[in-house]
C-alpha cells in the first residue's frame, strides 16, 4: 500500500510514497562531505572551493531543481521545490554560494530524517499486510494443493498447519488447536478452536492441524475486509488536514508575490537602497515561507495516529474520524453484545398448563431455526431433544423488535416478546417483562415462557470509568431489553442513563434526542440492527471485528475484539493527535512569523531562514510521530482499574 500522507497538493520531495531509501542517503552524505571539504578549502584559501560548493549544490537539489522543473511543467509552479529552487539560485546569483549550498545541503538532510519519521510511523499500518495469506491449502480431488486464496470458492476444504496463517473465513471439521488472534484484535492471548467453532483469515495457527470448511470467498473474509479498510484510511482527511492543504494552496503565490514585492520597490521607491540588499531579503523570505512543516507533520500527524491505533487493535477509517473522535462528550452503547457477552443461557422454562417443559423448548427451537439472533442460538443450545426437523418447518418470517413467526407441521408458531403476543393477539394474563423472556405461542395459544440471561463483560464497567478519565460526560444505553434487565446492567456497569423497550427505528430516534443535548456523540454497537444508528451518530463504532458484516461497514471506526474499554483507548489517543497537530500549527507559524519580521527587516540570514524551514519541518514532524506512540501505557491504566 502506498499512501501519500501529505496528500496530492504537497509538492514537496518526501513523505510521499516516491522514491526514496538508500540512494537519497548516499548522495546526502556526498553532498556534506563535498561541502565540509569545499568550506575548509575556501576558509584556507587553497583549493577549488566554489567547484566543490557547486559540486555538493548539485548532489543535495539535484531532486529539487529536476522536481520544479517538471511541476512548472505540469503547470503546478508554487511548490516547495520552486521555492527552494528559486531561492537557491538566486543567491548563488547574487554571490552567496556558500549559503545557497548550505540550503540545499541542510534541506536535503532535513528530507532524509523526515522519510525516516514518516516511514516509521507508516510501518504500523503497513505491518497490517504481514496478515495477507500466501495461499491456501485446499483439497481437491483427495489431494491438498497450494492455491491462491482468490481460487477457493465456499464449501471447500482447507487444511492449516501449525504456524501457518489461516487464509479464508470458515469453521474448523477436524482437529483442534489455539489460534493467535493478534493480527485481528491486537490482543496476545491465543484462543482455543475446536470443532464446529470459526476461524477468521488472518489468525495464526499455534499448534495442532486442524481443517476448516470455507464459508466465505477471499473477497468477503475478515482480512480482506481489514485491509480495504486501512486502505481507504488514508483517502479521508480531517477537516484540520483539509483546512491546511487549501490555505497552502493560496499561501505559497502571496509568498512569492510579496518576496517580488520586496525585491523590486524598496529600491525603485526608496532612495539609495541597493539592489542586491533587498533581492537577498527576498530569497530569506522565499527560504522561510516554505509551509512544508504544516503540509507535511498535519497529515502526519493523523497517519500516526491511525497507526498507533491499529498497534491496540483499533482502525479508524479515516483522519477525519480520529479528529471527530477527539471531540466525543457522549458514548452511547447498545447493551447485548457491547456492554454484555450476547451469549444468553436458558436458566428456566415455565410451561402453561397442559404443556411440558420439552415441548415449549420444542417448538421454541423450530419457531427460530433459521435465525442468527443470539437469543435464537441460545435455545438452541439447551435443546437436547434431538436433531431440528427442517422438513417440518414450511414457512419461518423475523418480526423485527418481536421475534420469530413460522409454520410448523401446519400450525402457527411464535417465539419473541411480549410485544409479539400483543400483535398477534395471543391471550395471556401476565405480560412478562421481568428479565429477558421468550414467550412461546402455537396455533395462537401460549403454550409457555422460557427465561434466558445474559452476563456483562468484566471489562463494562472498567470501560466506562476509562471514559470518563479520558473527558467523557455522559454514557448512555440504548436497548431494545425490558427494563428490568437495562436497568440492572445500567446500575451494574455504571451507565448514566438508559432507555428501553426500543425497536431498531426507534433506537435511532433516540440516539437523535441525545444528540440534540450533546455535543459530539459516538454509537458503540455490534449487531445489525445497529447499523442504522452507527450510520446516523457523529461517530460510529462498530465492536468486534468478530461482529455483523453490516455493523462493520457502517461504523468509522472497529473495534477488533469485544473489550468496550479500547473506545477509552481511541479516544485517548484522538485527543493526544489533536494536540500534537495544534502543537505543530502554533510552533511553526509562530517560528516562521517571527524571523519573516526579522527578514523583512534585514536581520535574518539565509541559515536563520534555513531553520524556519527545514529545522521547524523537522522538528514538526519529529513531533507528529509521537502521536504513534507506544500506548503501553494505556494497556496498564486499563488493568490497574478494579473491575
Amino acid at each position: 500500500m502506498e499512501t501519500c500522507v501529505a496528500g496530492p497538493s504537497c509538492g514537496c520531495s518526501h513523505g510521499c510514497g516516491h522514491e526514496h531509501g538508500t540512494n537519497r542517503g548516499k548522495e546526502t552524505l556526498g553532498a556534506l562531505i563535498l561541502f565540509a571539504i569545499g568550506m575548509v578549502s575556501r576558509g584556507t584559501g587553497h583549493g577549488p572551493w566554489m567547484v566543490l560548493l557547486l559540486a555538493a549544490y548539485l548532489a543535495a537539489g539535484w531532486r529539487v531543481l529536476l522536481s520544479a522543473g517538471h511541476n512548472i511543467l505540469d503547470g503546478r509552479l508554487f511548490d516547495e521545490n520552486f521555492l527552494m529552487s528559486i531561492a537557491s539560485l538566486g543567491a548563488i546569483a547574487i554571490g552567496e554560494i556558500p549559503e545557497a549550498v548550505g540550503v540545499m545541503v541542510l534541506f536535503s538532510l532535513g528530507e532524509l530524517l523526515q522519510d525516516k519519521a514518516v516511514e516509521r510511523s507508516r510501518g504500523a499500518i503497513q505491518a497490517l499486510l504481514a496478515i495477507r495469506p500466501d495461499y491456501a491449502r485446499v483439497d481437491r480431488g483427495g489431494d491438498w494443493r497450494e492455491v491462491s486464496p482468490e481460487e477457493v470458492v465456499p464449501g471447500e476444504r482447507i487444511l492449516v498447519r501449525p504456524g501457518e496463517r489461516v487464509p479464508l473465513d470458515g469453521r474448523v471439521i477436524e482437529g483442534e488447536t489455539l489460534m493467535d488472534t493478534s493480527a485481528l484484535t491486537g490482543e496476545s492471548m491465543p484462543r482455543s478452536l475446536g470443532v464446529g467453532e470459526k476461524a477468521l483469515a488472518g489468525m495464526v495457527n499455534t499448534r495442532g492441524v486442524v481443517v476448516i470448511e470455507v464459508e466465505h470467498p477471499y473477497s468477503e473474509s475478515s482480512v480482506a475486509r481489514i485491509l480495504r479498510l486501512v486502505e481507504e484510511a488514508g483517502e479521508r482527511k480531517a477537516h484540520t488536514e483539509r483546512f491546511i492543504t487549501t490555505f497552502s494552496r493560496y499561501y505559497t503565490p502571496a509568498v512569492v508575490a510579496l518576496a517580488a514585492a520586496l525585491a523590486i520597490l524598496p529600491p525603485l521607491l526608496v532612495p539609495g537602497q541597493v539592489f542586491s540588499d533587498w533581492v537577498h531579503r527576498a530569497l530569506v523570505l522565499l527560504v522561510i515561507s516554505c509551509p512544508c512543516a504544516l503540509v507535511i507533520s498535519i497529515p502526519l500527524g493523523y497517519f500516526a495516529g491511525i497507526g498507533g491505533a491499529s498497534r491496540r487493535g483499533i482502525l479508524v477509517k479515516g483522519a477525519n474520524y480520529l479528529e471527530a473522535l477527539a471531540k466525543v462528550d457522549t458514548v452511547v452503547f447498545d447493551k447485548t453484545g457491547t456492554l454484555t457477552h450476547g451469549a444468553f443461557r436458558v436458566v428456566e422454562i415455565e410451561p402453561e398448563e397442559d404443556f411440558s417443559e420439552d415441548e415449549v423448548l420444542r417448538l421454541a427451537v423450530h419457531a427460530g431455526a433459521y435465525s442468527d439472533h443470539p437469543v435464537s442460538l441460545s435455545i438452541r443450545e439447551a435443546y437436547q431433544g434431538g436433531p431440528i426437523d427442517h422438513d417440518a418447518i414450511t414457512e419461518s418470517e423475523e418480526l423485527r423488535g418481536m421475534g420469530m413467526r413460522a409454520l410448523v407441521r401446519g400450525e402457527r408458531v411464535l417465539a419473541g416478546n411480549d410485544r409479539l403476543l400483543h400483535h398477534e393477539n395471543i391471550e395471556h394474563d401476565v405480560c412478562a417483562t421481568d428479565g429477558t423472556v421468550v414467550n412461546v405461542a402455537k396455533g395462537g395459544v401460549l403454550t409457555g415462557r422460557i427465561r434466558l440471561a445474559d452476563q456483562v463483560k468484566e471489562e463494562a464497567s472498567v470501560a466506562i470509568k476509562r471514559l470518563q478519565r479520558v473527558g467523557v460526560k455522559k454514557t448512555v444505553m440504548l436497548t431494545g431489553d425490558v427494563d428490568h434487565v437495562a436497568s440492572q446492567v445500567a446500575d451494574e456497569v455504571g451507565i448514566d442513563e438508559f432507555q428501553a423497550n426500543l425497536l431498531p427505528e426507534e433506537k435511532v430516534r433516540a440516539l437523535e434526542m441525545v444528540m440534540e443535548r450533546s455535543g459530539k456523540v459516538a454509537f458503540a454497537g455490534d449487531g445489525i440492527n445497529d447499523a442504522p444508528a452507527l450510520i446516523r451518530a457523529d461517530v460510529g463504532i462498530a465492536m468486534g471485528g468478530l461482529g455483523s458484516d453490516a455493523a462493520i461497514e457502517a461504523a468509522d471506526v472497529v473495534i477488533m475484539d469485544d473489550n468496550p474499554a479500547r473506545i477509552a483507548d481511541a479516544i485517548e489517543i484522538a485527543k493526544r493527535t489533536r494536540r500534537i497537530v495544534l502543537q505543530n500549527i502554533i510552533f511553526a507559524l509562530g517560528v516562521k512569523a517571527l524571523v519573516l519580521m526579522l527578514g523583512s527587516i534585514g536581520a535574518a540570514t539565509m541559515w536563520s531562514a534555513v531553520f524556519a524551514d527545514v529545522g521547524v519541518a523537522l522538528i514538526a514532524v519529529l513531533n507528529s510521530t509521537r502521536a504513534y506512540g507506544r500506548w503501553g501505557s494505556l494497556k496498564a491504566k486499563s488493568r490497574a482499574l478494579p473491575a
